[in-house]
C-alpha cells in the first residue's frame, strides 16, 4: 500500500540519468504493493557557495511507474549528462486514500510553488483537516484532497516562523511530527537543505539501506553511523569519532536508500537499518544519525545495522509469466526453508528458536488466541483444530479488526498470536498494542526480518518463505500454516499420551515438499478446468473439518484475483441455506478427503448433486466412491489429516491464477488491492 524509494549520493558522482534510472527501478520494485499513481523529485542542481538557490523538479503521473518514467525522458528541462557529486531524490508510488487517483493528488507533495519542501508519505493523517483549517486561515493555499499536503505546508509555516533561529532540517522535522496524528512513514527532501534528508516513521514501515566502496567505512558501519556526529557509542561498546573514521569528505563516498521495503534497496545493498516508531532519521554531510522524536534533538539512538539475506533473483519473475505463479510454485522450496533447522526428523523433535524463552510461560497459559487479517486469519483457522488436540488448551481465533471493535477481554494469563506476512498489518498492529497493554504474552509470526510486529512482540517466529510479491498471499499461507503447526509439536513434546500423533505429523512435514510437488504437476489439469469456468459469474468452495480454512482461503484467492464473486462455505451448514444457490448453473468446487469428517463430505456432495449441481470434487487419489458422484475431479496426495489443507489449497491458487489469466486480468496487481495494508 503506496510505496517510497529515496536515493542520496554523497560523494558518489552519478549524472541525473543514474539517479533518474535508480529512482525509477525503486519504484518498480515496489509496484506490487499496489498503487494507483507515482511521482519523484530531483535537483536542477545547486551552487554550494548559494545552496539555497537550487531548484527542484517535481514531476508525477497518473497510472503505472513505466508511463512515469516516459514522461520523464521526454523532458526537455532535464540535462541527463549532468552530474551530481552530491544529489538527494525522492519518489513515490500513491494508493489513494484522500482524493481520486490524479497528477495532483500524486506524491510528492510540495510546501509551495517554488518547492521549498517535500515529502513522500505512506499512511494517514487523522487529524489533517484541523491543520489543514488552520493554514488556510495563514493563507496557505492547497492544490490537492490528500491529508499528506499539510505536512509540507505545515513544515514551512514553522520555518517561516523560525524567528532568525538557527534551525536543523531534522529539529523542523519533529516539530511537524509532534502535531501530526494517525500513521506515517515520511522523507523530506527541501532546497533550503539540499544535500540532507531526513526520514520518519509512525506505524508504516521505512527503512534505510547504507552502501559504501570505502572497505574501512564499510567494516565499521554499525559503529560510524552512531559516532559521526558526536563521538557516540556504538552497539559493540567502542567510541569512534570523525577523525578515525575520516567521517565528512570525499573520503566518505557513501550512498544511502529509504524504501518501505527491502525489495527496493537488495540490487544496491545488503546493509540496512529499519527505523521504528518516533524514530528520526538524518544525513548531514553524508553522515546518518537517528534520534527520538519524543527526546532532545541532541540525543542519538542507537540502532543495528542488519544484513539482508535476501537474494535479487528471489524478486525477478525468471520464467514464469507472473510473481503468484512463481510464488505458488516456489511452495516445496519455501516448506522446506521454514522447516530447516527447526525438525529433526531423526529423533521427532521440534525446536522453534525464537519462542525456546518463552516455552515455559507459554505452556502456563490459560488459553492462546490467533489473531490476523484475511489470509493470515485463514491460516490460523486451519491449524486450530491441530492446535486444540496439541496442546489441549483452548484456542480462540480472531479478526484484527473485530478483535478491536469489540474491545475483547484479554488477561495477562493469555498467550496472543499476530500473524502476519509483511509484519506491518495495521489492524493486528493495533491489536497487539491493545493485548501488550492488557499484559498477554505476545507472539509474532511474520515473512519479514525487522518488522513492526516482529520487533514489538515478545517473541516470535519467522516463516522464512522468502519474498512475495504477489497481491495474492500463496506460499506465505502455507508457511505460516506449517509454522504454526511446529508450534503445537514443540507444545507436545513431553506428552507421552501424543507422541503417536506426534510421530504421524512429523513423518507427514518430511514428506510434504514431495507431495505439493506432485500437487503442482497437476496444473495442466487445472488449467483446462478454468477454461471451463472462467466466463461464470460466481464458485462455491464447500469442505468442513480441517478444509474449512481452504474453503475460505480458496474463495478469497478467486475474489482478490479474478473478480468472480465466490464463496467459502461450510458443508455443515449446507442445509441452513447455501443449499438454496444450487442449480445445474452454479459452479461448486467440494473437498471430500479421507479423514474424520469424510462421510459428512461426501452427503454433501450427493446433496449438491441431486438438486442437479455439478459438484468438482478435489478429493484423494483412487477414491473411487467420490469420484463416481463428481462432474470433474482432481485427485490430490494424502497425508496426514492437519497437514491435507496445505495439499488441497494449491489447485485452488493455481485455479484462481489460471482464471484470472484467461479473463484477461493483471494476476500481480490486482483492482484496489495492496499487498501491505499498512492503514486502517
Amino acid at each position: 500500500m503506496c510505496g517510497i524509494f529515496a536515493y542520496l549520493n554523497y560523494y558518489v558522482p552519478q549524472t541525473q540519468k543514474d539517479i533518474l534510472d535508480i529512482l525509477i527501478k525503486g519504484l518498480l520494485r515496489l509496484e506490487y504493493r499496489g498503487y494507483d499513481s507515482a511521482g519523484l523529485a530531483i535537483d536542477e542542481g545547486y551552487n554550494e557557495n548559494k545552496k539555497n538557490e537550487g531548484h527542484i523538479h517535481v514531476f508525477r503521473n497518473r497510472g503505472k511507474v513505466k508511463a512515469l518514467a516516459e514522461k520523464l525522458y521526454k523532458q526537455e528541462c532535464l540535462d541527463f549528462n549532468k552530474e551530481f557529486e552530491i544529489h538527494f531524490g525522492i519518489a513515490h508510488t500513491r494508493w489513494a486514500t484522500h482524493g481520486i487517483p490524479n497528477e495532483v493528488n500524486s506524491h510528492p507533495h510540495r510546501s509551495d510553488k517554488n518547492n521549498e519542501f517535500l515529502v513522500v508519505h505512506n499512511g494517514i493523517i487523522t487529524n489533517y483537516k484541523d491543520i489543514r483549517t488552520f493554514l488556510e486561515g495563514k493563507n496557505y493555499v492547497f492544490e490537492s484532497e490528500t491529508d499528506t499536503e499539510v505536512i509540507p505546508k505545515l513544515l514551512k509555516y514553522l520555518y517561516d516562523n523560525r524567528e532568525n533561529e538557527d534551525i536543523g532540517f531534522s529539529t523542523l522535522v519533529k516539530r511537524v511530527i509532534q502535531q501530526l496524528e494517525g500513521a506515517f512513514a515520511l522523507v523530506f527532501k527541501s532546497r533550503h537543505f539540499p544535500s540532507d534528508a531526513v526520514a520518519t516513521r509512525r506505524g508504516s514501515p521505512l527503512l534505510i539501506g547504507i552502501h559504501s566502496k570505502n572497505k574501512l567505512f564499510t567494516d565499521q558501519i554499525p559503529i560510524l553511523y552512531q559516532a559521526c556526529n558526536n563521538n557516540g557509542h556504538s552497539s559493540k561498546g567502542l567510541q569512534i569519532g570523525h577523525e578515525d573514521l575520516k567521517c565528512s569528505g570525499r573520503e566518505q563516498a557513501v550512498e544511502f536508500f529509504f524504501a518501505s521495503d527491502a525489495s527496493a534497496i537488495i540490487e544496491h545493498t545488503n546493509q540496512v537499518l529499519y527505523l521504528e516508531d518516533d524514530d528520526i532519521a538524518a544525513v548531514v554531510d553524508g553522515c546518518l544519525s537517528i534520534h527520538r522524536a519524543k527526546r532532545s534533538m541532541t540525543e542519538l539512538t542507537s540502532r543495528t545495522i542488519h544484513t539482508l539475506e535476501m537474494e535479487m533473483q528471489q524478486i525477478m519473475k525468471g520464467n514464469f509469466k507472473a510473481f503468484m505463479q512463481k510464488e505458488i510454485f516456489e511452495q516445496p522450496e519455501s516448506i522446506v526453508n521454514t522447516l530447516r533447522g527447526r525438525v529433526d526428523f531423526t529423533n521427532g523433535t521440534v525446536m522453534l528458536g525464537g519462542l525456546r524463552d518463552h516455552i515455559k510461560e507459554i505452556k502456563r497459559c490459560r488459553r492462546l488466541l490467533l489473531i490476523g487479517c484475511g489470509t493470515s486469519y485463514h491460516a490460523a483457522v486451519a491449524t486450530r483444530q491441530a492446535l486444540e488436540e496439541l496442546t489441549e488448551l483452548p484456542v480462540m481465533v480472531e479478526l484484527a479488526s473485530d478483535f478491536l471493535d469489540r474491545s475483547t477481554p484479554v488477561f495477562r494469563d493469555d498467550v496472543c498470536f499476530f500473524i502476519s506476512q509483511s509484519g506491518e498489518t495495521a489492524d493486528s498492529l493495533m491489536a497487539l498494542r491493545y493485548c501488550k497493554d492488557h499484559g498477554a504474552l505476545t507472539v509474532g509470526i511474520t515473512n519479514t526480518v525487522g518488522s513492526s510486529i516482529s520487533r514489538e512482540t515478545d517473541c516470535g517466529i519467522h516463516i522464512n518463505a522468502g519474498p512475495e510479491i504477489g497481491v495474492a498471499s500463496t506460499k506465505a499461507y502455507t508457511s505460516q500454516f506449517v509454522s504454526l503447526i511446529m508450534f503445537g509439536l514443540m507444545m507436545s513434546e513431553d506428552r507421552i499420551s501424543m507422541q503417536k500423533r506426534r510421530e504421524e505429523i512429523i513423518d507427514g512435514l518430511r514428506s510434504l515438499p514431495n507431495l505439493i510437488k506432485k500437487v503442482l504437476s497437476l496444473d495442466e489439469k487445472i488449467q483446462h478446468l478454468a477454461q471451463e469456468l472462467f466466463q461464470q459469474k460466481s464458485l462455491l468452495i464447500m469442505g468442513r473439518g480441517h478444509h474449512y480454512a481452504t474453503c475460505l482461503e480458496g474463495a478469497l484467492k478467486i475474489k482478490e484475483i479474478t473478480y468472480m464473486h465466490s464463496e467459502g462455505i461450510l458443508a455443515g451448514e449446507l442445509k441452513h441455506g447455501p443449499l438454496a444457490l444450487i442449480d445445474k448453473m452454479m459452479p461448486s468446487i467440494l473437498i471430500v478427503m479421507r479423514d474424520s469428517c469424510y462421510t459428512k463430505c461426501q452427503n454433501a456432495m450427493q446433496q449438491v448433486a441431486a438438486r442437479q449441481g455439478r459438484p468438482i470434487v478435489l478429493c484423494a487419489e483412487k477414491d473411487e466412491e467420490s469420484m463416481k458422484f463428481a462432474y470433474r475431479s482432481i485427485e490430490i496426495p494424502q497425508t496426514v489429516d492437519c497437514l491435507q489443507g496445505i495439499l488441497t489449497v494449491i489447485p485452488l491458487q493455481l485455479l484462481s491464477f489460471h482464471l484470472a489469466v484467461l479473463r484477461g486480468y493483471d494476476v500481480d496487481f490486482p483492482r484496489n488491492l495492496a499487498k501491505s495494508v499498512t492503514v486502517e
